[in-house]
């Protein structure tokens, strides 16, 4: 489980809901050796400078972590950090740092955060190629 860090996350950031895409995984791939572990779009980043704006705080980056629950097992989860772990992954795009800590990138290794406005409304997703299954609303997998 990922430990809180203090903060209340952004209501904009807390309500969103993250989609993975499921696929069957009988071997995970070898990601070590990309240039970033993780992908954080410039959509996504474009949102989280919108919302950093809103706070007010320009010293504010987005963390995202795994933690056990939801239906399928695992859900994701979105609040903003003042703080950077000396372990964590920072990802930067356009200037928007995206954290991760050693234990949720283990789950995340591959993945793609990105921000989507559709006719359903608009959110985070989280692309996980890691995630076998997901529950119906998305916000939760299994691995």
């Amino acid at each position: 489980m990922v430990e809180s860090h203090g903060r209340a996350p952004h209501p904009d950031v807390m309500n969103t809901v993250s989609n993975s895409r499921a696929t069957d995984v009988h071997e995970a791939p070898d990601y070590q050796s990309l240039q970033r572990p993780l992908e954080f779009s410039a959509a996504a980043a474009a949102k989280v400078r919108e919302l950093i704006a809103e706070e007010g705080n320009p010293a504010l980056k987005l963390r995202v972590y795994i933690q056990g629950g939801g239906c399928s097992g695992f859900q994701y989860g979105f609040e903003f950090d003042e703080q950077q772990g000396e372990d964590d992954l920072a990802i930067v795009t356009d200037a928007v740092t995206l954290l991760v800590d050693p234990l949720s990138l283990q789950y995340l290794m591959g993945a793609e955060v990105d921000y989507s406005e559709s006719l359903q409304g608009a959110q985070f997703v989280i692309r996980n190629p890691n995630a076998k299954t997901t529950c119906g609303c998305g916000s939760s997998f299994t691995v």
